[in-house]
């Protein structure tokens, strides 16, 4: 079996980004958007309600407070971000919020947040999910948990290579198993327990009158903002929907809208349901169980078989869910680096689509470093739910900041701009007050680690931004060269005659870039060549896949770009025509490109441009794709004559200034 056919076994055939049906494959419905991106936030009602109801200690009572502002939180944050849904209906989520609203350097603050959460989002739901699980296995099997949770991550790649919505669709009967049995659960307990709500009255008020004796007003505060703060992790998932707006099906925002309303009402009616259902059944921490495991334990324990058999499947969907809620790290994170990409503080490469039109850098390195996590904390639940909530928060203050001040600044043409900017502020206290607590709280347990980890990852982005700066600055000096080009017709276009010698220029967007290939061949073959004919592939990445017209648009703009190639070849004298392609691997689509060429112009010889370096350095190599020599390699191998032309960026010029 070759490479291209395992590959094709296991990821799937290449789509057809011209066919319409294609964008109607990978887009999601509500439904599907829930399960897909619902399920990080509802999963988390697994661990956000067990780390909060552990904070209280012995003071269980507070307990019905927890639920009510669990519940209230959901709603506001939920809310706050479907307006800002409305305000950015391609998506993007925190990254772009905070880079239009706050500015470029605010937005790379809250992009490299989100990294490091999506990052942690697979991580702590792979761990958390293999608790559950080895809550009721014998303590001989608890080694093999860390190399389940590897292979559930290995799983997921795979299947998040495949495509979207191939990876949701087989998921979806996982969400909805654990929709139900967790209704069952929660309104089972609240069904059998409910005569007892009298006698539990009656205990809450007991303890909390000996709680104000014990630690007074103040104490007793301080410990509710600390649960509450421990229980962050249960917001972890809402920005999620806003941020994979992209897949979405059309109209995309009132799917967005709806997806979230989904999310918002099945997490806070669980989240809260199950912290209330904690204190009705009086569960208290056992050493190796999940405070759900315990619950579950509680309510059906006495049932038999049956309560064995309810016990298994509950706490088997809840693994299984929170498997799937590593999804949306699979889904935004790539999306988020993409983006990032498209705005040079990341590499370029991380904004390419594969065949399968998935970002297949992104997959690869966000799977890598989630492994890494795993194995740094040991698939450690509590560590990684404190990484973990940190960055959230500082990504949903950032967001809930910026539309505050998009209301004060735009008050002036929304009369009623006050109506809209509460829920914004509200959003932002609670959030704000949140962050200040668990960085408090945190820091020392190891919130350290995100911060530090965050704080680098944003050092590297204005490195690398700078980088492509100074580059683009670089080139620019090339568009010089325009200045002295011939303006003046040459008269009747010479007809190209496919028998002379071509010259085959692979070009990209017309500048001082292309226009330096031409000249080049002019100095070095003089009269050589008869015939110029100029190719290019428009590579769709992620910020233009959104369906078909957008790919025409692309086309159009190639095109336009190489009749101006062709235009100035007449002037110069040559005989020209051009060639384009649209795909989104730009080395398998030029290599097509160019063997189609090759049938039509059998004297081609293939031309096409790389950035030299005086001082070549490792991480140059990595922030400029290969592709001139990758394409010179496969068509060299094809029996092609393929030449690299090179352009030269002084020591110096790739230093830019800082961005």
């Amino acid at each position: 079996m070759t490479p291209d056919s395992l590959k094709t076994l296991i990821l799937g055939k290449p789509r057809d980004i011209e066919d319409p049906k294609t964008y109607h494959h990978i887009s999601l419905i509500a439904f599907l958007a829930w399960v897909g991106l619902g399920a990080d936030g509802l999963s988390s009602s697994s661990y956000g309600p067990d780390e909060s109801y552990r904070a209280l200690g012995q003071h269980h009572w507070m307990a019905v407070g927890l639920a009510v502002a669990t519940a209230f939180t959901v709603f506001i944050i939920s809310y706050a971000y479907s307006r800002i849904i409305e305000h950015f209906p391609f998506g993007g989520g925190g990254y772009v919020v905070a880079t239009k609203l706050l500015g470029p350097r605010f937005g790379v603050v809250s992009g490299s947040a989100l990294l490091v959460d999506y990052v942690l989002t697979i991580s702590t739901s792979i761990a958390a999910g293999a608790d559950a699980t080895f809550s009721f296995l014998p303590p001989s099997w608890h080694p093999w948990k860390l190399g389940v949770e590897f292979a559930a991550i290995a799983l997921l790649m795979v299947l998040n290579l495949r495509g979207v919505k191939e990876s949701v669709s087989i998921l979806a009967p996982v969400f909805v198993l654990f929709l139900v049995t967790h209704a069952i659960l929660i309104f089972g307990v609240l069904l059998v327990r409910g005569r007892e709500f009298p006698v539990v009255a009656h205990e809450i008020r007991t303890q909390y009158h000996g709680t104000v004796a014990v630690l007074g007003w103040g104490g007793m505060a301080a410990l509710f903002l600390r649960a509450y703060s421990m229980g962050a992790g249960t917001y972890t998932g809402i920005e999620a929907v806003s941020n994979g707006l992209q897949i979405m099906r059309e109209p995309k925002v009132q799917t967005a809208k709806k997806t979230m309303l989904y999310m918002a009402s099945s997490l806070a009616i669980t989240a809260g349901g199950i912290t209330l259902a904690y204190l009705l059944v009086h569960a208290t921490p056992v050493e190796g169980k999940t405070m759900n495991a315990v619950l579950v334990e509680n309510f059906a324990g006495g049932w038999g078989k049956l309560g064995q058999g309810f016990m298994w499947l509950t706490l088997g969907a809840e693994t299984a869910l929170l498997f799937v809620a590593a999804q949306a790290g699979f889904i935004d994170g790539p999306r988020v680096m993409s983006n990032m990409a498209n705005d040079s503080w990341l590499p370029h490469r991380f904004a390419q689509l594969s065949s399968r039109l998935s970002m297949h850098d992104g997959i690869l390195l966000i799977s890598m470093a989630s492994i890494g996590t795993l194995l740094y904390t040991r698939g450690d639940t509590s560590t990684l739910v404190l990484m973990y909530s940190i960055n959230v928060f500082l990504t949903f203050s950032l967001s809930e900041m910026g539309m505050v001040r998009y209301w004060i600044r735009e008050r002036a043409k929304y009369p009623d701009w006050y109506r809209h900017i509460v829920i914004h502020v509200i959003g932002l206290v609670l959030c704000l007050s949140i962050l200040v607590v668990a960085v408090v709280e945190k820091f020392a347990e190891g919130g350290w680690i995100t911060l530090v980890t965050t704080t680098l990852l944003i050092g590297l982005a204005f490195l690398i931004r700078r980088h492509y700066l100074g580059v683009r600055g670089s080139l620019r000096r090339l568009d010089q060269i325009m200045v002295g080009l011939p303006t003046q017709d040459a008269g009747e276009p010479k007809a190209i005659d496919p028998r002379q010698p071509t010259a085959a220029l692979l070009v990209g967007s017309y500048g001082g870039l292309g226009i330096h290939q031409i000249l080049t061949l002019q100095r070095i073959y003089p009269g050589h060549y008869k015939n110029l004919v100029f190719l290019s592939v428009g590579v769709v990445d992620s910020a233009t896949m959104k369906g078909v017209a957008e790919v025409e648009e692309m086309r159009t703009r190639t095109e336009a770009a190489l009749g101006r190639y062709v235009d100035l070849a007449h002037r110069l004298g040559y005989a020209a025509a051009y060639r384009a392609a649209i795909g989104t691997e730009a080395v398998a689509d030029g290599e097509r490109l160019c063997l189609e060429v090759a049938r039509e112009f059998p004297r081609a010889v293939f031309y096409a441009g790389k950035l030299v370096f005086e001082k070549e350095r490792w991480y140059q190599r990595l922030l400029h794709n290969e592709t001139a020599f990758a394409l010179q390699r496969r068509l060299q191998f094809a029996g092609l004559n393929a030449m690299v032309l090179p352009v030269r960026v002084r020591a110096g010029e790739d230093e830019g200034a800082p961005a």
